[in-house]
């Protein structure tokens, strides 16, 4: 029997083992620690150069604030949420560039954590605690850095998997009573339904499929429900995959690996969805290496990959992850997952987007639509995807197979799906690059 007492201590003795110079790793989206980095900024007055390295932040803080990060506070991350997005001009917030599954082993290698804290379910009889439905990187930062605390609450959902430490491996808990964070169930628009039945189109009754996160991943989500006998290996588990297993379109049967089981590395979205998956004995939360690792994605037949994109050139690149060189969100599990289900039997990989976007002209300061289909990528943009790896590009206007394409034949077909009125001024483009179209 593990002595609970023993570890036990308050957000406030954790924050005071806060050195100048650490770096203070945080678990991932939900399972952020909202008490430590809710109080974080009582110690601006008496530390410096404090890394808070994170991914997909959520959890709110007086730390995010200007005035903090001028001297106390620096923010790396592995993927951008809207806070950081506003602080990146400050010079003190940067991108830690990775496909998601080498997050944490990547990140060991050049700077393990002094401490690492993470939200967490209540114990087990055994002792052992399971992180807040995810384990992208957590376990891997936790096994080597100096200090682990978990923040333990009741209202975190117990989920199954390999998602947890044992008491040994643990150095402090503190005890809240917070939920975990919900994201909007963004309704899909008609751009994301077109998309997403155009999608389900191409899915078929028992492909093992991954989705993410907004509009256009929820829209494919509501074009499913005439499926049968889906399988989930994803990186995300969504409100939309759970509503789909609920009405019985996924139990996953035809998976050859975790037969009947939903596969996940983490999970974020409705409390309903947090209720739905608390000791819920289908769903498992497994090691974001593992999960995220292209060989084990392969391991499934049929499996779907779906993404989105900020832009893609007519040679096939896709920027996923900033407009020119400002960071918007990261790479994540992109070319994890796409490259994974293209080396699965009969496996497909979907990058999707709009056709157009409405963007500000600088000069005029007017909001003018622009092609998201574009002859090359804004000067600076991060290419998520090489045109190597992409395989099916959809946009409201149609889906085309880039498939072992030339440039040329590739140059034209992703210029039939751009929006029609952008679609001679591609060609033209397109002529003046050798693409030939």
């Amino acid at each position: 029997m593990f002595d609970y007492s023993a570890k036990k201590i308050t957000v406030e003795q954790a924050l005071a083992m806060v050195k100048s110079g650490d770096n203070v790793t945080v678990g991932m989206a939900g399972a952020e620690p909202k008490e430590f980095l809710g109080k974080l900024h009582t110690i601006a007055d008496r530390v410096e150069d404090v890394t808070i390295t994170s991914c997909l932040s959520t959890a709110p803080g007086e730390y995010l604030s200007e005035k903090y990060l001028e001297k106390a506070f620096k923010l790396d991350s592995w993927f951008y949420s809207p806070p950081l997005r506003k602080l990146n001009k400050t010079g003190r917030v940067s991108f830690i560039p990775n496909h998601l599954h080498f997050a944490g082993s990547k990140r060991n290698f050049y700077k393990k954590a002094d401490i690492f804290v993470c939200s967490a379910a209540m114990p087990e009889e055994s002792g052992r605690i399971r992180f807040s439905c995810g384990n992208v990187y957590e376990e891997e930062v936790a096994k080597l850095a100096d200090i682990v605390i978990l923040e333990i609450s009741p209202n975190i959902p117990h989920s199954f998997g390999d998602n947890y430490l044992e008491w040994d491996d643990i150095d402090y808990v503190v005890e809240s009573d917070y939920y975990l964070p919900e994201i909007p169930d963004i309704a899909p628009n008609e751009k994301d339904l077109a998309i997403g039945r155009l999608i389900a189109e191409h899915i078929s009754d028992g492909d093992c499929v991954q989705v993410g996160i907004g509009g256009i991943p929820n829209a494919v989500c509501a074009s499913l429900y005439d499926k049968k006998d889906l399988g989930i290996h994803t990186e995300m588990m969504t409100t939309g995959i759970m509503r789909l297993m609920k009405a019985g379109v996924v139990n996953g049967s035809k998976k050859q690996m975790d037969v009947g089981k939903v596969v996940c590395a983490f999970a974020l979205g409705s409390q309903e969805m947090y209720e739905f998956m608390h000791e819920h004995p289908d769903i498992l939360v497994k090691r974001g290496n593992w999960v995220n690792d292209p060989y084990a994605i392969a391991q499934n037949d049929n499996q779907v990959s779906i993404n989105t994109s900020v832009e893609v050139d007519l040679t096939g690149q896709c920027c996923s992850e900033s407009v020119g060189p400002a960071q918007i969100s990261g790479t994540g599990g992109q070319s994890d997952t796409a490259v994974g289900a293209q080396n699965s039997k009969n496996g497909r990989s979907f990058i999707a987007l709009y056709s157009t976007a409405m963007v500000r002209n600088p000069e005029t300061g007017i909001k003018e639509e622009v092609s998201k289909i574009v002859p090359m990528l804004r000067q600076g943009a991060a290419v998520s995807l090489s045109r190597n790896d992409v395989d099916w590009v959809v946009t409201e206007y149609g889906a085309v197979n880039l498939r072992g394409t030339s440039v040329r034949d590739r140059a034209e077909l992703l210029i039939s799906i751009a929006h029609p009125k952008f679609r001679e001024e591609l060609r033209a483009a397109a002529r003046e690059l050798l693409f030939w179209v």
